[in-house]
């Protein structure tokens, strides 16, 4: 190799971050730490691999080829599936309906538990993925939920103030009324954190009932009109980009896609139902 030859590969942390095993800082400490080997060897930080190494974390073969452009899949979950891959139980997953990859695998952004239905991301790119669930990025999350039992002005401040709960003070940074009477209400309801039932244990802190749950909205992305409950569309490069922008990355400024590529996302869109003539294009869905 000549001095001005490029070091061929990718550099070890950049392709575990992918593999969504956490930020590329903390890919680093794990190699730091001697938990990472290339092709049987301890790892060594700055180490580049290629597809041809054999790649492994505590033990576990991960994977090095990577496909050449980032993708991302919003998917409208319904209700009784879970956000694992396996199940012991038996039960449908969130990745039974998702496109198959070339290479690499869909990594989660964020969870959705087994009765929420909704809004939920996936990506190629477990840096994205990462970026996009930390904290630091302050991404809101938005819900709408139907509550049974008695809310009033009072309860909505408090929850808006803040609540303890066993993980620490959360708390709502909108509420707003979508209807219902009685002990019966529907409500949008914003969260900065993507904490484990997050939203359900809020209410429940006021002795109020969630019977409904529903994420519209992740950042600027809704789901769209067309997308119906277990369906999947995948995000055009440039709604991609606009992500990387909302999780503090970088533009990504990829490649145009190809005709194959092009013909493909087309036939998906095909497979969705078409768009009331009237009604929402943006902003919060009717329920």
């Amino acid at each position: 190799m000549t001095e001005d030859a490029a070091p061929a590969g990718e550099k070890l942390q950049k392709v575990l971050a992918r593999a969504g095993l956490g930020s590329r800082r903390e890919m680093e400490r794990a190699i730091e730490a001697g938990r990472v080997s290339v092709n049987g060897t301890v790892a060594q930080l700055g180490e580049r691999v290629t597809g041809s190494d054999l790649v492994e974390l505590d033990g576990r073969k991960l994977p090095v080829e990577r496909e050449d452009r980032c993708r991302v899949i919003l998917y409208n979950k319904p209700v009784g599936e879970i956000c694992s891959r396996h199940d012991p139980e038996g039960r449908p997953t969130v990745y039974d309906r998702l496109p198959r990859l070339r290479s690499g695998r869909w990594v989660s952004v964020g969870r959705l538990d087994f009765n929420t239905s909704g809004l939920l991301l996936f990506t190629n790119s477990g840096e994205l993925a990462n970026k996009l669930m930390h904290p630091s990025s302050v991404i809101d999350r938005e819900y709408l939920v139907r509550v049974q039992g008695q809310v009033d002005e009072e309860m909505k401040q408090r929850l808006l103030t803040g609540v303890l709960l066993d993980d620490g003070v959360a708390r709502f940074t909108d509420i707003v009324d979508s209807g219902g009477e009685g002990n019966n209400r529907w409500f949008y309801c914003v969260v900065m954190e993507g904490r484990n039932r997050e939203v359900r244990r809020l209410w429940e802190s006021q002795g109020a009932r969630v019977s409904r749950l529903k994420r519209v909205r992740f950042g600027n992305v809704f789901i769209p009109s067309q997308v119906r409950v277990g369906q999947w569309i995948e995000m055009e490069p440039r709604d991609i980009d606009d992500l990387c922008v909302t999780a503090g990355l970088p533009k990504l400024s990829q490649r145009p896609l190809t005709q194959d590529e092009k013909s493909n996302l087309q036939r998906q869109r095909r497979k969705l139902r078409k768009p009331p003539a009237a009604g929402l294009r943006g902003g919060r869905p009717k329920h």
